[in-house]
């Protein structure tokens, strides 16, 4: 196939911007779109085939067997795997086109699991039923109705999850007998975006949470027979990160910010109201929990300034238990065996992809059944973040992760801006900031700005409403420390970001064009208002609570203002723009419309497209050509050979 090089030289000469060309031709190869990206060499090609198969495997459940399922990939997409024995042959048991999230096992039964796949990226998720007896998967989910959060209650008996249908922001619950897909009923017609959490272990009531934002939800107790719903904690205007009943059902263990900048579990009394701290003061967040099947023992993270670490306490005295040492990272999954003797779950490091390992408390064993691969790679040649501190335009302080290669440099500087916004960076194996770092010498700087996840509630509010572009802001500041540290190249600095990471990118290079190489945007936001108008309808009332309504006058003439869409004519140096076709989050639209305004603006932009991809790659023949093609727009602007 034949792709079309830039004319760098020739818009040089003509005064035009580096990377304008007069004629774009759209080029289709299979399911990928693309402009202006030019042939792949071989041996880029080659050396970062060995990064893109490195591979995770994630802790999803406890087999009946003794041994645990796993999700991950050797084709094309992620799978569910049996693991009959620690560091035993991974056994496939899906096989499809599109990925399986992850496998949630039916209580006490003969190794059934449930699942939920999408079609082409589209987040409309059906649910799935696998039995092992002859292999059979069969749905019990609707069409045209997108299903998630599937809850096993405690007999294995039923399922419940939430439902949603396109343009409608009240979500409904369900539950049934996944076996026979007749069972399915409505439990509760919803108001927002609800989910369940938990069921009793009588089977007769179901928690169910309402979110409205990072920092408001709302909990709910429904009895199942009478169809009564009684809110818990109804005064608090708190968050929820989790929620399970204790044994006996007349109290629930929750992740709250009562009363706290930070998460912390609470025992809330149903009876009284009464509310009982957990766990410790530990100054950060508490990330996720699991309850013992029998409620003695609790298991839990924290988020420490981005590290995790795993804690375990007495349920009723909060007395500290013996807990494992892990290297530095990030842990997942939390989920305690039948019997409570066993913690499951995924942790995986700067230096490790992913692996699952499993905690025997009695023995205070720890276990590790997978070790990925890495791509025939050294993990001694892995590099760790630092962790730094620079000072913004308002003396706040901003945490970032520095990623450096070897050598003395000037180094050029990939700026990595992840999305959300209310994400955090954290220190994870990222294959390709590894690339980046090791293959392009390039250093990698990727900082949680003013609104991330991590820091506090405070911290997590200060890029809201009006104060958007605050967080823009953090970026021009770090721009200025990167410029004071003689061992980065400041005019060779780019930015990169996909999702809210990818807008976070737009606007700074409206911003700051000429203190940047340029940018890539991956299904960014490019104009909040037509964002906010054509993203889902099952999620447009949770984007407004964030980015505000654009209904309001007043907000929707700030949000025009801010959006990169309107400002194409201030974005002068090159840009990178990916999306993936059937994503409902972000809509190709916003990534079309910003192609189109930086070229009416006399600038020119790559442009890659993926048909059979929502909001992000998947899938990995289409994930291996995006990498290529961003290494060949990295080597362009920051002068790589």
């Amino acid at each position: 196939m034949q792709r079309f090089l830039l004319a760098v030289a020739a818009a040089a000469v003509a005064g035009a911007p580096a990377f304008a060309q007069t004629d774009v031709e759209r080029v289709t190869e299979g399911n990928l779109v693309m402009e202006n990206i030019p042939e792949i060499p071989a041996e880029v090609r080659e050396r970062l085939r060995q990064y893109q198969n490195v591979r995770a495997a994630g802790f999803s459940d406890f087999a009946p067997d003794g041994g645990v399922l796993i999700s991950t990939r050797f084709g094309e997409t992620s799978q569910v795997h049996h693991v009959a024995a620690p560091m035993g042959m991974r056994r496939q048991i899906t096989f499809y086109d599109e990925p399986v999230g992850g496998a949630s096992a039916r209580p006490g039964g003969a190794g059934e699991f449930v699942f939920a796949k999408d079609t082409g990226g589209d987040e409309y998720y059906q649910g799935y039923l696998y039995d092992p007896a002859d292999g059979s998967v069969a749905r019990f989910t609707e069409d045209d109705t997108r299903n998630g959060a599937f809850v096993w209650s405690e007999d294995g008996a039923r399922v419940a999850w939430y439902r949603s249908t396109e343009g409608d922001p009240d979500w409904d619950i369900l539950a049934a007998d996944p076996s026979d897909p007749e069972s399915r009923r409505v439990v509760h017609e919803g108001e927002g975006a609800i989910y369940p959490a938990d069921w009793s272990d009588d089977g007769e009531r179901l928690l169910f949470a309402r979110y409205y934002s990072i920092t408001h939800a709302d909990l709910f107790a429904l009895d199942l027979a009478s169809g009564d719903v009684v809110e818990i904690n109804p005064d608090a205007d708190v968050a929820y990160r989790g929620a399970e009943f204790a044994p006996d059902g007349e109290s629930v263990f929750v992740v709250t910010d009562q009363d706290s900048d930070f998460h912390r579990i609470m025992e809330i009394d149903l009876a009284t109201g009464d509310m009982r701290q957990a766990t410790p003061e530990h100054g950060w967040d508490v990330e996720a929990m699991d309850l013992s099947p029998d409620g003695s023992t609790i298991a839990y993270t924290i988020n420490a300034g981005g590290v995790e670490e795993l804690h375990f306490i007495d349920a009723e005295t909060g007395a500290a238990l013996p807990a494992p040492e892990l290297p530095a990272g990030l842990i997942g999954g939390l989920q305690f065996d039948d019997a409570g003797a066993r913690l499951g779950f995924t942790h995986t490091s700067p230096a490790s992809p992913g692996d699952v390992w499993t905690y025997d408390l009695e023995a205070e064993r720890l276990t590790r059944w997978t070790q990925s691969e890495v791509g025939g790679l050294e993990p001694e040649t892995f590099v760790a973040p630092d962790l730094i501190r620079y000072e913004s335009f308002d003396g706040l302080e901003i945490p970032a992760f520095v990623y450096r290669p070897e050598g003395e440099g000037p180094h050029p500087v990939i700026v990595d801006i992840h999305g959300g916004p209310e994400s955090q960076e954290r220190p994870g194996f990222n294959p390709r900031i590894q690339y980046w770092v090791n293959e392009l010498g390039a250093a990698v700087i990727a900082p949680n700005v003013r609104g991330s996840a991590g820091y506090g509630n405070q911290y997590v509010a200060l890029d809201n409403g009006m104060n958007r572009e605050d967080s823009v802001r953090d970026i021009g500041a770090l721009l200025d420390w990167i410029a004071a540290q003689p061992e980065f190249d400041a005019e060779r600095t780019a930015v990169y970001g996909g999702s809210y990471g990818g807008y976070m990118v737009l606007a700074s290079l409206v911003h700051y064009s000429d203190r940047l190489a340029g940018g890539v945007d991956i299904v960014g936001i490019s104009n909040f208002v037509t964002f906010l108008e054509n993203t889902s309808g099952y999620r447009r009332d949770l984007r407004r609570a964030e980015y505000g309504d654009e209904r309001d006058p007043e907000m929707r003439a700030f949000l025009e203002e801010i959006s990169p869409s309107n400002r194409a004519d201030e974005i002068t140096a090159p840009l990178f723009i990916i999306q993936g076709a059937n994503d409902p989050r972000v809509p190709a639209s916003e990534s079309e419309q910003i192609l189109q305004a930086v070229r009416e603006a006399g600038n020119e932009a790559w442009y890659l497209l993926a048909m059979d991809e929502g909001h992000g790659f998947a899938k990995k023949s289409n994930r291996d050509f995006q990498r290529e093609a961003e290494t060949m727009f990295l080597r362009d602007i920051l002068g790589l050979d």
